[in-house]
């Protein structure tokens, strides 16, 4: 009974430390290697916040990334060393200060607890019971929920065995008998060239021979946000922070499918962050 109560109290720790580091936090962890330790205690997890005061602790071959919430202002701590973060800036308890650089970007506090409370839990029930089976990969695969950040978006579906052509239908939710597009297309994926418009709900089909594979309904964004995104969708091959960020922005804007892919893209490149995978799913 008493090691069960332990495992029940270490598991709501876990899951409550965000929304307490929440009220006070200024920065945030954006990147991290090695061993790593904040006021003495286990490795942090990735994009959790840190308070004004708080001690970091950097081992040999090891280093740590941190964005400042306000100012998007973020560091690069490396080994051997401790810190302090200040209010402002982090400083070095012993030589050179650390170097820095300034962002564009700018955290939403809110969402940076849902998402440090999303991978927290998902990485401590995988730790206490296996893993869930794989449920069938649905028919239709993108865009299937939430919003999408582009006017025209590139569908994608499986279908396992066709058995010809695949019929393609787009239209605005509830004028389903109206499409706006169709098409009869191979492969697995298609990119209508008609601009749909933006803060609008649509739907969308695809069958073979006849039979339907199956539906689903998407929102674009509106035009604030996807002029937003559009502006700050990075490179490839930009920097690992750019890119973690811009899957926040994904997350704050609501295309929650645009940053799962996102941040599955990011934990096949670092294997060594759960917290990407559990984000992934």
């Amino acid at each position: 009974m008493k090691m069960a109560l332990r495992a029940l109290l270490a598991t709501a720790a876990t899951l409550l430390a965000p929304l307490a580091s929440a009220a006070d936090g200024i920065a945030f962890i954006t990147n991290l290697r090695g061993e790593v330790a904040v006021d003495g205690a286990a490795r942090p997890l990735l994009m959790s916040e840190l308070g004004k005061g708080q001690k970091i602790t950097i081992g040999k071959e090891s280093q740590l990334a941190v964005m400042y919430i306000q100012s998007g202002k973020e560091y690069l701590l490396k080994a051997p060393g401790d810190y302090t973060v200040g209010e402002r800036e982090i400083t070095a308890a012993h030589g050179m200060p650390p170097p820095a650089r300034e962002t564009p970007w700018r955290a939403s506090s809110q969402v940076l607890v849902k998402v440090s409370q999303s991978s927290s839990a998902s990485i401590r029930m995988r730790s206490l019971a296996p893993p869930p089976k794989a449920e069938p990969k649905p028919a239709l695969e993108f865009p299937v929920r939430g919003a999408v950040t582009l006017l025209q978006p590139t569908l994608r579906w499986a279908v396992p065995e066709s058995k010809g052509p695949v019929e393609i239908t787009l239209a605005i939710a509830g004028r389903e008998d109206k499409p706006l597009a169709r098409a009869k297309v191979t492969g697995t994926s298609h990119r209508f060239p008609v601009k749909l418009q933006p803060d609008t709900e649509y739907a969308w089909k695809v069958s073979v021979a006849g039979q339907d594979v199956g539906t689903a309904r998407f929102r674009t964004l509106p035009v604030a946000a996807i002029q937003e995104a559009e502006k700050k969708r990075p490179a490839e091959k930009a920097d690992f922070t750019d890119r973690l960020m811009y899957a926040l922005l994904l997350q704050d804007i609501g295309a929650a499918q645009e940053a799962q892919e996102a941040w599955a893209k990011l934990a096949q490149e670092r294997a060594d962050l759960p917290e990407l995978a559990s984000l992934a799913k």
